[in-house]
């Protein structure tokens, strides 16, 4: 490879921009491999499963406010909401609800969200443009292979220099969507290579918040997605970026990264799909404490753990997580989704009542932290780098070693390989589905859930995607008597 040694830059291929530009106007539904067009309707599914729990928290209502305070009249869909907007703040609005939970899908190695930003970039889009199925899903792939590939060319300098790729790297996925949609003929590689040139400069999104809390991370993946879109149409409307955005000398990747393989970028392009490694989560924490949150409540359930019957718990972890994942006694909720000792206490606590389709929420979050008894636990959980998991870690799952030590010294461990979801041991159609209903039937009658269950069968065969608008466009959850 040739690079810069100074930066670790590394580009031994063609100029991956444009080669990224060029896949995304060049790829059709139609050529979409089978199975990655169900694997869409899966994740499209899941979207608006999260989405619809993520819109009633509290910051979606001060993303709603936000959004009012702006003014402004569009034809693109707000996700159960009567009115419309324009593409910029519905894409906004919707990747808050989709985004603001940490129950979205992942991908781990490239360690960002991609569903909530490539979707709701795209929904909005489509609504202006009359979209069809075909295009829509061409959009969406391409959207989540930019993201992910730029993500995963810059980790995990990017990561550890303090920038959570979500909000960095989510603007060129919703970039390449939007702009999939509005630009066609031969015009159209140069165009998107713009967008991907303009939304570069839009890029932000710090992890601070790991450490001293707040609220900001409940917006990235919206800021993102709005980045995207506005990239998309002011290139529609004249602007440009570099071409060269990506490997230039003054780019994106030597810019945020200390090291970078820009070629992860450009291999296999348009013949291996890297959204097959996305990571359905279970629970809304971390994807990579997802395994460890798992093995404890399986190992507590399975032995009937009394919790006060506990004296150590360790966890074995990859060294990737050490020192962002593992900070102990969160100040707030996001904090606490994020931290792997508070994450291990409290499925502990909760492992006796849980059920096969349990799931921590935010609500079980907010609940514990200021409950003692999570406290308690969570005094005795240790986490240190264990090297058969450092091992086991790869850019779809991170592992997890459990060991639960006893009072009356008896001890019980697992080792998880990976968390259901991921994609070596993921979610049926069925559980998909189930997950689906479970949710939308608060805000939908089960003749809406039905078709767009449908409708996620084969996306491609939607002849309009605003059939998709129109049907979650103002569905609320029924008021609880009383």
């Amino acid at each position: 490879m040739s690079g810069s040694s100074a930066t670790g830059l590394a580009c031994a291929g063609a100029a991956p921009t444009l080669r990224l530009a060029e896949f995304a106007a060049g790829l059709t539904g139609a050529a979409l491999p089978n199975d990655i067009k169900q694997r869409l309707g899966e994740l499209f599914l899941d979207y608006l499963r999260v989405a619809s729990i993520g819109a009633e928290m509290p910051w979606s209502e001060w993303a709603r406010a936000y959004v009012e305070h702006l003014g402004g009249q569009g034809r693109s869909v707000v996700l159960f909401r009567p009115e419309r907007c324009d593409a910029v703040r519905a894409a906004f609005l919707n990747a808050t609800y989709a985004g603001s939970i940490d129950a979205d899908d992942t991908h781990v190695g490239s360690m960002l969200h991609p569903g909530a930003i490539v979707f709701s970039a795209a929904l909005a889009i489509a609504d202006e443009t009359g979209a069809s199925g075909k295009d829509f899903v061409a959009a969406v792939a391409a959207g989540y292979e930019a993201m992910i590939r730029i993500g995963l060319s810059l980790q995990p300098t990017h990561f550890q220099r303090g920038f959570q790729s979500t909000a960095t790297c989510g603007g060129f996925g919703a970039a390449v969507a939007a702009a999939r949609l509005q630009f066609a003929g031969e015009e159209a590689a140069h165009r998107i290579a713009a967008s991907i040139g303009l939304v570069a400069s839009f890029a932000g999104g710090l992890t601070q918040f790991y450490r001293s809390g707040s609220t900001v991370k409940r917006i990235h993946a919206a800021r993102a997605a709005e980045n995207g879109v506005a990239a998309a149409l002011l290139a529609r409307h004249g602007f440009t970026g570099p071409q060269d955005i990506l490997e230039g000398a003054n780019g994106f990747a030597r810019a945020y990264a200390d090291a970078a393989d820009l070629d992860i970028i450009t291999h296999g392009l348009g013949r291996e799909f890297l959204l097959r490694e996305v990571t359905v989560k279970g629970h809304a924490c971390s994807a990579r404490v997802q395994a460890a949150v798992e093995g404890l409540i399986d190992l507590c359930r399975q032995y009937r753990i009394d919790p006060d019957a506990i004296t150590d718990i360790f966890i074995g972890i990859p060294a990737v997580i050490l020192g962002r994942l593992t900070i102990p006694r969160p100040i707030d909720v996001q904090a606490a989704q994020m931290s792997l000792p508070h994450s291990a206490a409290l499925a502990v606590a909760l492992a006796a009542k849980a059920d096969d389709g349990f799931a921590l929420s935010v609500a079980d979050y907010a609940a514990s932290l200021a409950d003692p008894r999570v406290k308690k636990i969570e005094a005795r959980v240790r986490c240190a780098v264990d090297p058969q998991v450092e091992a086991a870690t790869t850019a779809e799952s991170v592992p997890a070693r459990i060991v639960i030590k006893l009072r009356n010294g008896v001890v019980h461990d697992a080792f998880v390989p990976a968390p259901r979801g991921s994609p070596s041991r993921p979610f049926t159609r069925a559980d998909h589905v189930a997950r689906f209903r479970r949710e939308l039937g608060k805000r939908l009658d089960h003749k809406a859930c039905d078709e767009l269950v449908a409708i996620a069968e084969n996306l491609a065969d939607l002849d309009q995607v605003a059939r998709i608008s129109d049907i979650v466009g103002g569905a609320a959850r029924p008021k609880l008597p009383g």
